[in-house]
C-alpha cells in the first residue's frame, strides 16, 4: 500500500450504518490534528493519553451536530488531572473540514506521570455541551465520572441523558521510526470506533405500515446489540490507530456480516477560535482595579490561549473600564512600573 493510500484516512471521521442490525457509528483517525494539539504543551504520558482520548471522543460525537454549531466535552475532577477540555467546531458549509482542539490542566507535583491517567482525575463529572450559536442557550448534560475510563463515562452519559445504547473503542500510540528507538520520538496517532443502536422507526416518520414492517422485537434488538458489541471487542489497538488498516477496511474486518454501509468522510483539522476580540470581551467585565492588578511591569495585560498557544499583549487603556472613570491615558501603577 502506498504512503498516500495509507494516509488518505488520517484526520477523518467516517460515518457508517450496519444495515443488518439497525446500528450506526463512526470511525475516527487523528494524526496531524492531534500532533498540533499536543505540540502546544509538554504533557507527561498520563496527561497526553487523556488529551488524546478526549479529542477522539469529541471527534466521534461531534458530527451529530449541525453546521456552524460547536460541541464541547469537559471533564473536571479533584485529582491531579484537574481539567480536560475538547471542542469540535462543525463545518461552516458542506465539504469544509471540521475543527478540533483539546487541552488539559494538571498538578505536576501530584501527578504520577507514568501511571494510568483516568484514576488521577479523581471524583468529578463528565459534561457535554452543545452551542447552537449567538442568541441561543447552550445545551448541557452532566454525568458523574464512573466506569474506569473516559470512554465509559461517555457511554454512561448517552445511557442516562439520551437513553441511547452507545459503545466506544479507543486507542492511541506513538510510531517507532527507524533509527529512533525512543517511542516518545515518533508521531502520535489515535483512532476509535463509536456505535449506537438506532431508535425504532416511528409511524409519524415512516407511516404505520412501513414502521410496522421495519419494527423489530426488543429481543431481536438486544441480540443485535450484543452481537455487534462482541464483534467490536475483537478489535486490536493497531487496527484502530492505523494507518495500515484503512477505515473502510476496518469496518469490513469487524462487521462484514452486518452489512456495513458508509457515507462521505468528514475531514478534521486542528483549529482554534481564540482571537484578540474575544480576549477583550472576556476582560471587559473586570474593574479598573482588577485590570491594574493584571498589568505587567511593562504596562501590558497579557493572555495566552491554552489550546493553541497564541499570546496576546494588550494596552490596558483599551480594555473597556470607562464606566469606572478610567483616565484617557492609562499608566501602570508606580509600584509595578518600578520593578
Amino acid at each position: 500500500m502506498s504512503l498516500g493510500a495509507r494516509l488518505a484516512w488520517d484526520d477523518t471521521v467516517l460515518p457508517f450504518t450496519l444495515d443488518a442490525s439497525d446500528i450506526r457509528g463512526r470511525v475516527a483517525r487523528l494524526d496531524v490534528a492531534l500532533e498540533r494539539m499536543l505540540a502546544q504543551h509538554a504533557y507527561p504520558p498520563a496527561i497526553e493519553s487523556l488529551v488524546a482520548e478526549t479529542a477522539l471522543l469529541a471527534a466521534l460525537i461531534g458530527p451529530t451536530i449541525k453546521l456552524r454549531w460547536k460541541l464541547s466535552i469537559q471533564v473536571r475532577g479533584t485529582g491531579p488531572a484537574r481539567i480536560l477540555a475538547a471542542d469540535y467546531y462543525a463545518p461552516s458549509a458542506n465539504g469544509e473540514p471540521a475543527r478540533l482542539r483539546a487541552w488539559a490542566s494538571f498538578d505536576r507535583d501530584r501527578l504520577d506521570s507514568a501511571g494510568d491517567g483516568f484514576p488521577q482525575i479523581g471524583q468529578g463529572y463528565f459534561a457535554l455541551l452543545i452551542d447552537q450559536g449567538e442568541g441561543t442557550i447552550p445545551y448541557q448534560g452532566i454525568t458523574p465520572l464512573a466506569g474506569g475510563s473516559l470512554a465509559a463515562c461517555a457511554e454512561g452519559y448517552f445511557a442516562r441523558s439520551e437513553q441511547i445504547p452507545t459503545r466506544f473503542a479507543l486507542a492511541w500510540g506513538r510510531s517507532q521510526e527507524p533509527g529512533r528507538p525512543d517511542p516518545a520520538a515518533g508521531r502520535i496517532r489515535a483512532g476509535g470506533v463509536m456505535i449506537q443502536q438506532m431508535p425504532q422507526p416511528g409511524e409519524a416518520v415512516a407511516g404505520a405500515a412501513e414502521a410496522a414492517a421495519r419494527r423489530r422485537s426488543e429481543d431481536d434488538r438486544a441480540e443485535d446489540w450484543r452481537r455487534v458489541n462482541l464483534l467490536l471487542d475483537t478489535v486490536e489497538p493497531l487496527e484502530l490507530i492505523g494507518p495500515h488498516v484503512q477505515s473502510p477496511d476496518l469496518l469490513v474486518r469487524l462487521f462484514h456480516e452486518e452489512g456495513p454501509r458508509v457515507t462521505d468522510p468528514q475531514p478534521v483539522v486542528f483549529g482554534c477560535s481564540c482571537s484578540e476580540e474575544k480576549v477583550r470581551q472576556s476582560l471587559s467585565i473586570y474593574s479598573r482595579k482588577d485590570i491594574a492588578r493584571m498589568t505587567t511591569p511593562e504596562g501590558l495585560v497579557t493572555a495566552d490561549c491554552q489550546f493553541c498557544g497564541a499570546h496576546y499583549a494588550l494596552d490596558p487603556a483599551t480594555l473597556g473600564f470607562e464606566a469606572e472613570g478610567a483616565p484617557a491615558a492609562w499608566a501602570p501603577p508606580a509600584h509595578r512600573a518600578a520593578r
